[in-house]
């Protein structure tokens, strides 16, 4: 026996022990269930934005774009650094394989339910591990969880988590008989040194949440809550301390709704919403989640969006109904206790940010989604896991055997965890990619446009385009005023050779975003199809003005104006191209062959055009017979006859050993000229540019952050 120390000190030692073996144990099983559910996810490819956020975000390649996303508001499509940061590390470890990303963001959102039983176990509420369970289990996060971009939660969940964890300890609440860091007067935390430590770690937690997602702004809210709930009443001291996180709360909270206003672009007739209309959106939206909660039926990527009338008095229900829940809880409070209003309030605040007083792109196509109520759910998640526990105890002191009522308990809970975990496995294979994602979107919502809309254009690069015009026809059935739907019809119309019917869509496309250079891009090139050549330099001309930083459209242009004999305007807008996408092979080529072949060439024009012809044969390794053809033609330009029939015979050489007759036979024509001494001229027609771009439309997807692409 140890000197001094009593029995029952061992008897203690050993309950903890053992509590604490059970513990470890039952994580160990949550991470393992957690895997099993989430393999289709950590099988899974990127979807919707997740470009936006990684495999096309500039920032991740080096140190000057890691500077942007901390310092340059609109480098990334959110203001949240701290995500961005994960995905620049992670970029730099694994580079653009879906895997890591994917298995972080699972990690994250196991270590948030961990965090979660440790907060509940300090806050002593029953069945703290069955809620984190159910919070890690829940099919409702498969969205958060299983797509890349929605990093967001999961990193925010870890950091909101453990800044209301060390606020708990701050404020000295929870595990009855320990104050944590502090001393306890009376029921009354005593100032220490100690608990303000546990004070500025909340501060920087929260910090580290609000610069992840500033949805956890609510946190402070949070945590007077807690403490109301576990001392009955609220100081001036509390409020006092939780003065600043409210700060920071709502600074945070503002710069959101500036950058979703203003950089992001949620604005106009969608967010054209009264206070009213946003009250009765709110209500509606709680009782939506809630009912997610308690049975997850029918989870989709898109719900449809609520048509909102202030004159129905039946969505008056919604609110009143919310209202009158927590009126009836506050009532009963002594009775059922307080736990119950808490958590209930817990879930109606924590939502707060996302019910629609705030205008965010998303509402553009829904007021709702499974990923808005991460946090959320577990005001809900707890009551309902406390109050099962709380059940099922009452049941086991009614029951006369504790081994058969035991092992009933057990079962029912392994019944439960295996429920979920197929459910979520299930819910995670609809975001394996986005073919998947949008066909499972209008298996649950048939009237979503955008989805008709996505999945038109997959199938169209796919070479479906029976099937994407089909999908963009029912996208117009429900929304014809989307621009993007004409546009994508049109590209459609296009590759079909509907010429008319294409640049119909796309003037229609135009007319209702004028500010989009997209859809006069595709236009032009559809009237330079359908011969309308100077209709088409009109329209490029539009589009490039639109958007001067688009090489495509740059070499577009320059080879619509060759044909129009327009040289000088032409060899500008492909030196453009060149300075936008240096080495790029098609300016590099039709610059060098523009100039080459030019009846007035210059002397300083042929060297030039050899230089451009020598590297674009250097970037193909002398492979490309159209390379070698342009080479030849700048060397004969330039006097250099020996050379140019030296590169125009290699050039027919390869030109039959790749099956391409016709030009051999072409590039044979201008050898003999060569071989006489003389160079090769061309007056460029419409009808015959001998090296226009092979033009075609280009559909667009439609994003979250109304990035269309």
């Amino acid at each position: 026996m140890v000197p001094g120390r009593r029995p029952s000190d061992r008897k203690m030692g050993r309950d903890i022990s053992r509590s604490g073996g059970r513990s470890v144990g039952l994580g160990i099983a949550l991470i393992l269930l957690v895997v099993v559910a989430y393999i289709p996810a950590i099988q899974a490819g990127y979807i919707w934005d997740d470009d936006d956020y990684v495999t096309e975000n500039g920032t991740l390649r080096d140190a000057a774009g890691l500077r942007r996303i901390w310092l340059e508001v609109g480098a990334v499509p959110q203001y949240y650094p701290l995500v961005h940061t994960t995905f620049w590390l992670e970029h730099q470890l694994w580079g653009l394989r879906p895997l890591g990303y994917h298995v972080t963001n699972i990690a994250l959102h196991v270590l948030s339910a961990i965090l979660l039983f440790v907060l509940l176990r300090r806050l002593e509420v029953p069945g703290a591990w069955l809620a984190a369970g159910i919070f890690a289990l829940h099919p409702v996060h498969v969205e958060s969880v299983a797509w890349i971009t929605e990093r967001k939660n999961v990193l925010s969940g870890v950091f909101y988590l453990s800044a209301l964890l060390a606020y708990v300890r701050f404020a000295g609440i929870g595990l009855s008989g320990s104050a944590g860091a502090m001393d306890i007067d009376n029921g009354v935390p005593r100032r220490g040194a100690g608990r303000w430590w546990f004070y500025a770690l909340s501060s920087l937690l929260l910090i580290c949440a609000l610069l992840s997602k500033t949805v956890t702004c609510t946190l402070p809210v949070a945590a007077l809550l807690l403490i109301w709930w576990k001392r009955d009443r609220i100081r001036w001291r509390d409020l006092a301390a939780a003065a600043p996180l409210l700060a920071l709360g709502a600074a945070g909270g503002l710069l959101t709704a500036w950058v979703e206003k203003h950089k992001v672009g949620a604005t106009g007739a969608e967010w054209a919403l009264s206070l009213v209309d946003r009250c009765l959106i709110a209500g509606r939206a709680v009782w939506f989640y809630a009912g997610k909660i308690v049975l997850p039926s029918d989870l989709t990527f898109i719900y449809p969006r609520w048509r909102i009338d202030s004159g129905l008095w039946w969505q008056y229900a919604y609110p009143l109904a919310v209202i009158g829940v927590i009126v009836v809880l506050w009532l009963m409070r002594r009775r059922l206790g307080k736990g119950p209003l808490v958590g209930v309030l817990f879930f109606v605040i924590t939502l707060g940010p996302a019910l629609g007083f705030v205008n965010v792109y998303p509402m553009r196509y829904s007021f709702v989604a499974d990923h808005f109520q991460y946090l959320a759910s577990i005001g809900l998640i707890v009551l309902l896991a406390g109050a099962g526990v709380s059940v099922w105890r009452r049941f086991e002191g009614w029951a006369a055997c504790t081994r058969w009522t035991t092992g009933l308990g057990v079962a029912g809970v392994a019944m439960l965890a295996a429920g979920l975990v197929l459910h979520t496995s299930e819910q995670a294979r609809a975001y394996q990619d986005e073919k998947a994602l949008w066909t499972s979107v209008l298996a649950g919502n048939p009237g979503c446009w955008m989805a008709h809309t996505n999945l038109g254009s997959i199938l169209e690069s796919e070479g479906k385009v029976t099937e994407a015009i089909a999908h963009y026809g029912k996208a117009l059935q429900f929304n014809r005023d989307a621009y993007p739907i004409h546009n994508n019809l049109g590209s459609a119309l296009s590759k079909r050779g509907c010429l008319e019917e294409a640049i119909e869509h796309y003037g229609r496309a135009i007319r209702l975003e004028p500010r989009d250079p997209r859809p006069h891009r595709n236009q032009a090139i559809a009237l330079a199809r359908n011969g309308q050549i100077d209709e088409a330099i009109d329209r490029f001309g539009e589009a490039v003005r639109l958007d001067a930083s688009c090489p495509e459209s740059q070499v577009e242009m320059a080879d619509l104006l060759a044909s129009k004999g327009r040289v000088d305007e032409a060899a500008d807008h492909y030196n453009k191209a060149l300075a936008l996408r240096p080495g790029w092979l098609t300016p590099l080529n039709n610059l060098a062959w523009l100039l080459a072949t030019r009846p007035d060439v210059s002397f300083s024009e042929a060297n030039q055009a050899v230089r451009l012809a020598e590297e674009a044969c250097r970037s193909t390794h002398d492979s490309h017979p159209g390379c070698l053809d342009t080479l030849a033609a700048a060397h004969a330009a330039a006097g250099s006859y020996d050379k140019a029939v030296a590169a125009a015979r290699k050039a027919t050489e390869l030109a039959l050993a790749s099956g391409q007759e016709q030009l051999a036979v072409k590039i044979r024509g201008r050898l003999t000229l060569y071989e006489g001494g003389r160079p090769y001229q061309q007056r460029q027609t419409s009808r015959d540019v001998k090296r226009l771009l092979g033009l075609g439309p280009r559909p667009q997807s439609l994003r979250s952050n109304a990035t269309i692409q």
